[in-house]
């Protein structure tokens, strides 16, 4: 079974170009030529004889499937074509990691982190941690609406979680590195996005605050939604929010408090530039 090329078809699908490639599975953006719609296929690379691989495929897709909120992507078809594990899903116009190649105004990053908070909350409420938050993993439709995807790793139903270090380095909690998720090890995940998001700059290892950037997050930001980023990426995850539900509490509670600061700020800087003309 050779690899698939751009221009072919998989069943019903004709493979339109490819959008990304890792070591679990290649993702196409493909036409579902029965319905005439435009998808996104994501092909795991081993063989459907291989149980363990089956065994993960078919956790992933359960998993997904019970997950039903708006800012989590859905899973309209999983199956075997042609021996190749396929999930199909809607087709995004781009990732968060794509989109952060370029400024951000402010009511929409505060949004991208109110809706990322709100279906990792819903994870959480449901008993599942996604232990993998990052930007390629966080989807856009459109330049408002985010989604999550990719729960393949996520780990579900017990209370005390473990793991293998699972995840992606750079983005990790660090007792998710030592094999120790739970849902606050994605409070991390989702602290270092959202410091990325309004600082500019990515937080690196060993996530000493001050952060790089954090003086571009303090220009833009209110103090007090500066504080909930701060405790979100605590190093001790005792410290930290318990869930994304509580963070999302704690970020709500200061919206009003941010947007009027963003505004100043934004009134202030309008009115300098018209002095300087």
């Amino acid at each position: 079974m050779g690899g698939l090329r751009v221009g072919s078809r998989l069943g019903k699908y004709r493979l339109n170009w490819r959008i990304g490639s890792g070591g679990f599975a290649e993702v196409f953006a493909a036409t579902d030529t029965l319905l005439g719609i435009q998808v996104a296929l994501k092909v795991l690379h081993h063989a459907a004889n291989d149980d363990a691989v089956l065994d993960d495929f078919r956790r992933e897709v359960r998993l997904t499937m019970r997950l039903d909120h708006p800012g989590i992507l859905p899973i309209r078809d999983a199956s075997i074509i042609e021996g190749h594990l396929v999930i199909v899903t809607p087709l995004a116009d781009q990732t968060l990691a794509e989109r952060l190649q370029k400024r951000i105004r402010f009511e929409t990053a505060y949004g991208y982190v109110t809706q990322l908070l709100d279906a990792v909350a819903y994870a959480h409420d449901s008993g599942v941690v996604h232990c993998d938050i990052k930007p390629e993993n966080v989807l856009l439709f459109g330049a408002q609406t985010l989604r999550l995807t990719d729960f393949g790793i996520a780990k579900a139903g017990s209370k005390t979680m473990t793991g293998a270090g699972t995840g992606t380095v750079g983005y990790m909690a660090p007792e998710q590195a030592m094999g120790r998720p739970s849902p606050r090890s994605d409070v991390f995940s989702i602290g270092l996005i959202s410091h990325r998001i309004f600082a500019g700059r990515w937080a690196e290892y060993p996530f000493q605050w001050p952060l790089p950037g954090t003086e571009n997050l303090r220009r833009r930001l209110h103090r007090d939604a500066v504080d909930v980023i701060r405790k979100s990426l605590e190093l001790n995850p005792r410290h930290r929010y318990r869930s994304a539900s509580s963070m999302l509490d704690a970020w709500k509670r200061q919206r009003q408090k941010a947007m009027r600061f963003a505004r100043r700020k934004r009134a202030t800087a309008t009115a300098a530039s018209s002095t300087r003309s």
